[in-house]
């Protein structure tokens, strides 16, 4: 067989060791996102630790002599002082400090006293001391220097990482910076050994050191390590048990049935294996129980938990009992520090952008929280709807994907002092969500525990989406009774004010009724004198005019006076309505000629109605002055009627009286309104002064007034019209209805001439 070279093997296997630096780089860079920067730094510590590996390998393929060998260690003291300052910068970056520079400007300063050592600046002579039994060549001090170095950030990185564990509020990220232990350890047993002047070829724990940087910086969610040293414990205890109740059961049954000519050893030890294997399982569960409680592992059942759990909450309607017992059967089970339960309403603006408010839901004793909108384009938002699985503060904190939240939203999760957020979900929508402080022993939550708290905010939905339809019909009728209160006062104030309105017009048109009388008899008695200057006799006029207008409007005034205190009595005689309303037509003439428009009155026999005839007249003059009012010049007005036959409302049937007009018509909206005491449409300030101008202004009473004396007559009045318009003037038309009555036995029904006539 042909013989290898051993420098060949050595050269071989150190260029292998070297060349699997590779695949940790490639992982880092592959897997940088988060942190960019402390990647490349292990980056740069992994093709360093390949350099002096491709080095060691070059150095070692001759024979390496006296001097070269030394030169080799030096150079390796050199490097480990290097990937020292390495790994303090990948600590810093990794733990986001701002002191870097610090270190910087350490690894600096070091470096260049130990150039100054390599060149002899100082003029060192060699030795540089002795007591003539120690000896401290000028050749070591340069190395001595590195070492100190070296030992000053090795001893300075364990303590930023063991502050950083310690102040670390999640348990994820303290289980992560417990990794940096056993880096740790391979550094300074590596290290060590090579000041030590141990030759270890390639140098392997700087590779596992290396490779730890690299998961570390890299891996965002790391296994738990306290699980692994748990198993690892309940393995070793297990295997020990094993092998020492095999060794000392054999040795028993040995020693018992040894001495038996039939014995044999293979038997004894079936028999021994075989009550190793039944008790195997009970033992191993006994030895997992006392390493958890040894260890402070946290131990419950999740079945009964969910059981307990579900049956607490199941019949719950009130919204802060809900929140209490939730949250405190939770806290209580799993021993946690805190918790909360937040109601989670939605809602669509009118841009379509959605929003999610969150408000707590806590008994009024305890500290309530400030509620919070989340957009939908909010990563949380969008995680908590893609996902619908529990949150952890640590990914909230660390994951790339949430440095886009506001800093509202990281404030105010951050202000709640949570690790775990549960969302709750009934029908696809969010409707709640449940956060978790840290857990009394101070322990990660687990994915075993992610999963129960999962199921408890599903056993959670249907309980809390009945609590909120009762909350939400509790608060309903809170803010209708106080509705309901305001109205009632409004209307009482109305009520006041309409009284006061009624006392007014009643007092008015008492008061002004005689003074205007007073005025119209003077002006009339003047204006009959026939040696009136004609000057002073058209103001005379003027004044006669306005006074008599103004007594129409007390007049008005003083039926409605009436009807407000329900004291408008008709006196009460056959009218034939044919004749009145003609009559009140022709009153109005002057005005009809003058705005150029066209009456036409179409009224076929109809019977006669016991009213008033004074009232009839005044409702009639309204309702055509009115009409006269709404039509533009050369508008049309038709005055026509009917007699409507006995029906269940009217026993004696009816007559009815339409009005209608080619005028601006009436709102939909305001059909009712129109017949109220005041109203005036359209602008106030742009109304007319002339009664018979079109839109010309009134007292506002006129339909109020026609109201009150159909409905003293047991009448109705309504009007009909497209709506309103004061281009293409779809018109309107009023309707009066007036019942018959019976009439009495010695009385027959009596009509009226039909009547055709236009004006």
């Amino acid at each position: 067989m042909p013989a290898f070279d051993p420098a060949l093997v050595r050269f071989t296997i150190l260029l292998l060791l070297a060349a699997l630096y590779l695949p940790v780089i490639v992982y880092a860079i592959r897997n940088r996102e988060g942190q960019e920067s402390a990647v490349w730094l292990v980056v740069f510590y992994s093709l360093l630790g390949l350099s002096l590996g491709v080095g060691e390998a070059y150095w070692h393929e001759g024979v390496i002599g006296d001097a070269a060998s030394q030169f080799l260690n030096d150079t390796e003291i050199y490097g480990a002082f290097a990937l020292a300052i390495m790994a303090m910068f990948v600590i810093q970056t990794f733990l986001r400090k701002s002191s870097w520079w610090v270190w910087f400007g350490f690894a600096s300063l070091w470096a260049l006293v130990l150039t100054l050592f390599l060149s002899n600046a100082f003029n060192l002579p060699d030795p540089v001391w002795t007591n003539g039994t120690l000896l401290l060549p000028r050749a070591r001090l340069a190395p001595g220097w590195a070492v100190l170095g070296w030992l000053i950030l090795i001893i300075s990185a364990i303590i930023t990482v063991a502050n950083a564990a310690r102040h670390a509020r999640q348990p994820l990220y303290r289980n992560r910076l417990n990794y940096w232990t056993p880096t740790f350890l391979l550094m300074l047993a590596n290290d060590i050994m090579l000041f030590a002047g141990v030759e270890i070829a390639g140098n392997p724990l700087r590779l596992g050191i290396a490779l730890l940087m690299a998961y570390i910086v890299c891996t965002h969610d790391m296994p738990d390590m306290r699980q692994i040293l748990r198993r690892a414990v309940v393995y070793v205890i297990t295997t020990i048990l094993i092998v020492g109740l095999y060794a000392a059961g054999f040795t028993a049954l040995e020693s018992a049935f040894g001495s038996q000519q039939n014995f044999n050893p293979l038997v004894l030890g079936a028999i021994v294996s075989l009550i190793l294997a039944l008790i195997f399982t009970p033992l191993v569960s006994g030895v997992r129980r006392l390493v958890g409680v040894w260890m402070k592992v946290d131990q419950y059942n999740p079945s009964r938990t969910l059981h307990e759990y579900s049956q607490s909450v199941s019949n719950i309607l009130d919204m802060d009992r809900l929140a209490s017992v939730a949250v405190g059967i939770t806290l209580e089970i799993m021993q946690i520090e805190r918790g909360f339960l937040f109601l989670v309403d939605s809602d669509r603006e009118a841009s379509g952008q959605k929003k999610y408010r969150l408000r707590s839901a806590r008994s009024p004793e305890e500290r309530q929280m400030i509620a919070i909108e989340l957009d939908d384009d909010s990563p949380i938002v969008s995680y908590f709807i893609r996902e619908q699985r529990p949150l952890l503060q640590y990914d909230l904190d660390l994951l790339p994907i949430y440095r886009s939240a506001s800093p509202v939203e990281r404030d105010w999760f951050d202000n709640l002092q949570s690790e775990v957020y549960v969302p709750i979900f009934a029908k696809r929508q969010w409707i709640g969500l449940l956060a978790f402080g840290s857990k009394l022993s101070g322990n990660r939550y687990t994915d075993e525990d992610l999963v129960t708290l999962s199921a408890l905010a599903n056993q959670t939905a249907v309980a809390l989406e009945n609590a909120r339809l009762v909350d939400n019909l509790m608060r309903l009728n809170t803010e209708l009774r106080t509705a309901r209160r305001a109205l009632e006062k409004n209307n009482r104030d109305l009520e006041r004010i309409d009284q006061a309105k009624s006392d007014f017009i009643s007092i008015a048109s008492h008061e002004l009724r005689t003074p205007l009388t007073v005025i119209k008899g003077y002006t009339e008695m003047i204006l009959e004198d026939s040696n009136l200057d004609p000057n002073l006799k058209m103001v005379m006029k003027g004044i006669h005019d306005g006074t008599n207008r103004l007594h129409e409007v007390m007049d008005s005034m003083f039926d409605i006076a009436q009807i407000d205190a329900r004291s408008l009595m008709p006196h009460l005689q056959s009218v034939d309505l044919s004749v009145l309303i003609l009559e009140v037509c022709n009153s109005l003439e002057k005005m009809i000629k003058e705005r150029r428009q066209l009456l036409t009155i179409e009224l076929p026999m109809l019977p006669l109605v016991k009213s008033d005839p004074n009232l009839l007249r005044k409702l009639f003059h309204h309702l055509t002055n009115n009409a006269i009012k709404f039509t533009p010049n050369n508008g049309r007005i038709r005055i026509s009627g009917r007699s409507i036959p006995p029906v269940i409302d009217l026993p004696e049937g009816a007559v009815e009286i339409i009005v209608s007009d080619t005028g601006v018509g009436v709102d939909p909206n305001f059909r009712e309104i129109i017949f109220t005491k005041f109203y005036q449409p359209g602008d106030l300030g742009k109304h007319s002064t002339s009664k018979m101008r079109f839109k010309g202004s009134g007292a506002g009473l006129g339909l109020a007034l026609s109201k009150g004396i159909v409905e003293a007559h047991g009448g109705r009045i309504w009007v009909e019209s497209p709506g309103y318009d004061e281009i293409h003037f779809p018109g309107s038309e009023f309707h009066v209805l007036l019942p018959l009555t019976k009439p009495a036995e010695d009385e027959s029904i009596k009509v009226s001439e039909p009547v055709k006539s236009q004006i």
